[in-house]
């Protein structure tokens, strides 16, 4: 599996990331036996990347007890910031609780250290400068190597790594957001953001919970799938007509290539500024479909109908801009 530069940082990660949040999640995860199986299957494929957060229930310890003996072998990502308890120090990125996070995480993941750590969320409540000196000190102290964002606004991420630069302070070498054939908001302002600054791109769902596997339909009920689980605001995203009507023209083009709609979804990840995809498996079968999208290659004309019935509509300020600066090109 092709490694990748994250950023412009010192580290090295393959082009999917394996992602644990199934790990243990009842009702629709999988056991620990057959999550420490994906995960060492994950390894044999060339895989080195492995995503958690201390919200995902079982998932920590579990990628903990998988990594015995490989830990060396592999870049492990983990989160905090979402509330794991109803204390006020149980949630947000303020000192207290980033401390107690990280110690925790360092804890169930049977780890000296980590090698992202990233906070989940853009945490209004805590000046950013509080929460970018709390995870220079875990830098500097040993426990962390790096650090990321994830779920950003542009200009807050923007603003966070001014802080990092004005205060001498590590910064954040990678940004974790959501990103598929069906949201693809970020093109907007956050991919060229991270292009300027430096960082590297790491893309959570997707295939869309479940909606770019084939296996749902305008009035289909989505059982057995992430999408099934979403908050109504998160579904809203992705499950409406438009998101139907990418879907099925995900599974026609899928059926013309000749692979499944989820394979396809993922070869196109691997054509956009992504710098690793984060890939979701329940069962052995599903992680097997996912790893033999890195053997695809998309037509030029399939990438080109997918571009016109999945790119944003123009924008002010954006196609506004876009005219202007073709002015000075004349």
């Amino acid at each position: 599996m092709e490694l990748c530069q994250l950023g412009r940082s010192g580290l090295y990660v393959s082009r999917f990331a394996l992602g644990t949040m199934t790990f243990g999640m009842k009702d629709w995860g999988c056991d620990e036996e057959t999550s420490i199986a994906l995960v060492h299957r994950y390894l044999d494929a060339g895989g080195n990347f492995l995503d958690t957060a201390d919200v995902y229930g079982s998932s920590e310890d579990i990628v903990g007890r998988a990594l015995k003996g490989r830990r060396h072998r592999v870049v492990v990502a983990t989160k905090a910031g979402l509330p794991v308890g109803r204390g006020p120090h149980d949630k947000g990125t303020g000192r207290l609780h980033l401390r107690r996070a990280c110690e925790n995480s360092l804890r169930r993941l049977q780890t000296d250290y980590l090698d992202l750590y990233q906070v989940h969320f853009d945490d209004p409540t805590t000046p950013i400068a509080e929460t970018l000196d709390t995870l220079d000190d875990l830098v500097r102290e040993g426990k962390v190597r790096y650090i990321g964002a994830s779920n950003f606004q542009a200009y807050r991420l923007m603003k966070a790594l001014a802080t990092s630069d004005a205060r001498g302070k590590e910064r954040f070498v990678s940004l974790q957001g959501q990103y598929n054939l069906i949201v693809r908001t970020l093109e907007r302002e956050h991919l060229p953001l991270l292009e300027e600054e430096g960082l590297g791109f790491i893309a959570w769902s997707p295939l869309a919970a479940g909606m770019l596997t084939g296996k749902i339909s305008a009035g289909a009920e989505p059982e057995g799938t992430r999408l099934g689980q979403r908050e109504v605001e998160l579904d809203a995203l992705v499950r409406n007509d438009r998101g139907f009507a990418i879907a099925a023209a995900v599974v026609k083009a899928a059926t013309e290539l000749g692979c499944t709609p989820a394979q396809l979804s993922l070869a196109w990840q691997s054509t956009r500024p992504v710098t690793a995809t984060i890939i979701g498996a329940r069962t052995m079968a599903q992680l097997e479909d996912n790893l033999a999208a890195l053997t695809i290659a998309i037509p030029e004309e399939i990438l080109a109908e997918l571009d016109r019935l999945t790119g944003l509509p123009d924008e002010y300020p954006g196609a506004f801009l876009r005219t202007m600066h073709s002015w000075l090109r004349r």
